[in-house]
């Protein structure tokens, strides 16, 4: 049978549920998403009432903390409905996924009415976490269990990347390959093809791994915040730690799936983790008191107002009392938290006799002991257990590629004199003469992965869709670099130029860098280049530091030396003669902004969170930003016979004078930072080899750059309306004195200054505007205050 997804049916609309549905409306799926019908409601209700249940939780994810919705408009491909009225609307989906509350029972009954309703080809699926696969279809006929499987996504479903695909015993193979390259191609997922054993391997992981490290702390007298401090960025995992991270996920959530948990495994020899007596103690003092973490107001930790200033004190696992938050210092941590690769800090860790070093090495000796011995049990392949934990809860490293780095021989040598076992399989591979996991080339990529069974290395073939600027170093790609940059040969006639600054911000070598590649473009060396990298960041836009220094020193010549040499590497990059893509993801905000908007091309990251933010630090985009505002959104509506141009002279205005940025790369689009033509990644592993591929599409289309053309400046009178408007928000006390004369000034760039009547002018007028009012600004000192505070505290002043 062969299989296509085209209308998606989503049963249960929770946050998971509802995460999914957004999810799959973001990359433009229809989707039927239905819950039971409200209580106290009857068929022939009016919908609004009836669907009561499915809509609040619509409504709730709109405003949830943490975006589950690309843009506003994917809830038009959502229809909404209840089981009782609505279930034959699934009779047309290609796929259906339950996401009800996890109890057997229930979800088996589901099953016996998808197989009525839906059509003979569809894909059935369910999200759950845990429970048996087999068991959910275990009633259902020969032809519905070859179309069902397991698809647990990770909460929340936009961003986390793992998707563990469960095939039952009867389910089709093809389907199985199927789903996988759908959530892969389509979803930006990282698939991880599981054993249908209990919770899988992510949450098996998280449940037993995850308990030994709260155990550990709580017999040998670690605080919740040591062990935050250790289990956070410092290993190469999330700022949440442990603690804060059952805070999070929720206190009842993991006492919930460790009850569930115990009674499945009776042959894992380290599920008496689940029941340990202190932090059974601890966990259920947590339940009996409703502090049930973030959703409760506090868990392991407690917000508390003081003198003014909120704090977060921290629960004493013994006293179970709330203390006021206390430093957290290690020796060892000092030393070694600046080793900048993950796995080489872990194992300088671990080799420290401190208390830090100590937990550390308890802690991944029991993670790494039980990676081993699940392998065979719960996942086939060493690739699955890593990209599990990985991918599912943002870890760095998974457990073997944790062991690689740490010396494999070493290591298990030390677990089993501290009382750790080693799998005899370990053994053999040591004995055979094999020292690692993984085998990998000189530029660090994996060309093997041991397979316990065959006693060997399997090969593992390059991916042609990803591209890690660290192997390309290794490899010896690396063209030319200084302290900011680094030019590096893609392969093809393709170069990349790489930030590699503190938030990537952008600074004078960055531009020379760029200008020596146009410059070796301009010879013939290369035929395109891509603008990315793989930091934390795209971009936080200028160096504020240099800015503030020369500002203080009063060096304007100098400043605007700097303004007039970016502003004319950026029109250089636009209408160069040779392709450039941008591949912007994340924080892209100022100069990453006005750099991202240089390309022939963007592809982005679905997660992009871009803007033009500068007002925040006093000062306007003067990088061609706010000139490209007026091309990409307010000349457009001009071009139109009779248009008003104030509607879009307006939302340029609010756009740059209220710092708004995207909440994806979607609503970038919407906001004129992305056009049409640009294209949107979902995996971000991906981006830069799609990047390359643009480059070389438009090679290919015998690319020819868009000639400047002129823009629209309103004049006068659309100034003088947006005059008023400031006017109001100052009266009203909506903006200050400087944010008011900010304002201002992107006013008189927005509408091309004091032209008596509208016009069509060349991109330069602007570019003298920008230029013109960011000098100004610089001589105030509420500017440099906005500054000198952003650069201490990381946030904006409002003077």
């Amino acid at each position: 049978m062969s299989y296509t997804i085209r209308k998606v049916g989503v049963i249960g609309s929770g946050t998971m549920g509802g995460g999914i549905a957004t999810l799959l409306a973001g990359v433009g799926i229809p989707v039927v998403l239905l819950d039971i019908a409200a209580k106290d409601t009857q068929a022939g209700d009016p919908p609004a009432k009836r669907n009561a249940i499915a809509i609040e939780n619509i409504e709730r994810l709109k405003k949830s903390r943490i975006p589950a919705i690309f843009h506003p408009n994917d809830l038009e491909r959502i229809s909404i409905g209840n089981l009782d009225d609505d279930l034959s609307r699934l009779a047309d989906c290609d796929w259906v996924i339950e996401v009800v509350v996890e109890k057997l029972p229930i979800k088996q009954a589901l099953m016996e009415k998808l197989e009525a309703v839906c059509k003979p080809s569809a894909i059935i699926s369910t999200n759950t976490s845990g429970l048996s696969i087999n068991a959910i279809a275990e009633a259902r006929s020969e032809a519905f269990k070859r179309r069902f499987l397991g698809t647990h996504f990770f909460n929340p479903p936009r961003h986390l990347k793992l998707l563990e695909i469960i095939p039952g015993a009867h389910t089709d193979p093809a389907l199985v390959q199927f789903m996988a390259r759908f959530a892969t191609d389509i979803l930006g997922k990282g698939v991880v093809i599981c054993k249908d054993t209990p919770n899988f391997i992510a949450n098996r992981f998280i449940s037993i791994a995850g308990g030994f490290g709260m155990n550990y702390a709580y017999d040998h007298g670690y605080t919740v915040e040591e062990i935050d401090l250790l289990t956070g960025p410092l290993i190469g995992r999330p700022k949440s730690g442990t603690f804060r991270l059952a805070d999070v996920v929720g206190v009842d959530v993991l006492a919930y799936v460790a009850q569930n948990l115990y009674p499945a495994i009776p042959n894992d020899p380290q599920r008496e983790v689940l029941r340990h007596e202190g932090i059974t103690r601890v966990t259920e003092f947590l339940m009996q008191n409703n502090f049930l973490g973030d959703k409760a107001g506090q868990g392991f930790y407690k917000k508390v107002e003081q003198n003014g200033q909120r704090e977060f004190w921290a629960l004493n696992l013994r006293t179970l009392e709330y203390e006021p938050p206390q430093k957290v210092r290690f020796e060892s941590v000092d030393k070694h938290r600046k080793t900048p690769d993950t796995g080489a800090r872990i194992k300088a860790l671990i080799a420290e006799t401190d208390r830090a070093g100590t937990y550390l090495w308890h802690l991944h000796a029991f993670y790494l002991s039980y990676a081993a011995a699940m392998l065979g049990e719960i996942a086939d392949d060493i690739p699955s257990i890593d990209n599990a934990n990985k991918w599912g809860f943002n870890h760095e490293l998974g457990p073997f590629e944790i062991w690689d780095a740490i010396g494999v021989r070493e290591s298990a040598a030390r677990m089993k004199a501290d009382g750790y076992s080693v799998p005899v399989w370990v053994d053999d591979m040591l004995a055979a003469g094999c020292e690692t996991f993984y085998q990998r080339d000189s530029s660090g990529a994996v060309t093997g992965v041991y397979d316990p069974q065959r006693r060997a290395y399997d090969a593992v073939l390059p991916d042609k869709n990803i591209v890690m600027l660290h192997q390309l170093r290794s490899a010896g790609k690396v063209v030319e670099e200084n302290s900011s940059a680094a030019l590096y040969d893609m392969g093809d006639g393709v170069c990349l130029v790489e930030f590699r600054t503190k938030a990537n911000a952008l600074d004078n070598d960055i531009f020379a860098l760029i200008q020596r590649a146009l410059e070796r473009m301009d010879r013939g060396e290369f035929d395109g280049m891509v603008i990315g990298n793989q930091g934390e960041y795209f971009s936080a836009g200028a160096n504020l530091f240099i800015m503030a220094m020369a500002a203080q020193n009063k060096q304007f010549a100098e400043i605007e030396q700097m303004i007039t040499g970016g502003q004319q590497l950026m029109q250089t990059m636009r209408y160069f003669h040779k392709p450039i893509v941008t591949a912007p993801f994340g924080v892209t905000v100022g100069g990453g902004a006005e750099i991202t908007m240089t390309g022939a091309r963007v592809v982005a990251h679905a997660e992009l969170y871009i803007g033009l933010v500068e007002v925040g630090v006093g000062l306007i985009p003067a990088w061609c930003g706010t000139k490209e505002m007026v091309k990409r959104i307010i000349t457009p509506a001009m071009q139109v016979q009779n248009a008003d141009p104030l509607p879009p002279l307006q939302k340029a205005f609010e756009q740059l004078a209220l710092a708004k940025t995207s909440n994806s790369a979607m609503e970038a689009r919407e906001m004129g930072f992305l056009r049409s033509v640009d294209r949107i990644v979902m995996d971000r592993s991906r981006l830069l080899a799609e990047a390359k591929r643009t480059v070389l599409e438009l090679l290919a289309g015998g690319y020819v750059p868009t000639p400047p053309h002129k823009l629209y400046a309103a004049g006068r009178d659309a100034k003088a309306a947006l005059h008023m408007a400031i006017y109001q928000m100052h009266q009203g006390k909506y903006a200050s004195d400087h944010d008011a004369k900010l304002a201002r000034h992107l006013a008189h760039i927005l509408c091309g200054g004091d032209l008596s009547a509208p016009t069509w002018v060349d991109e330069q007028l602007f570019l003298d505007l920008e230029r013109e009012a960011i000098l100004s600004l610089l001589g105030e000192q509420k500017t440099l205050d906005r500054i000198q505070h952003m650069l201490t505290t990381g946030k904006p002043l409002r003077n």
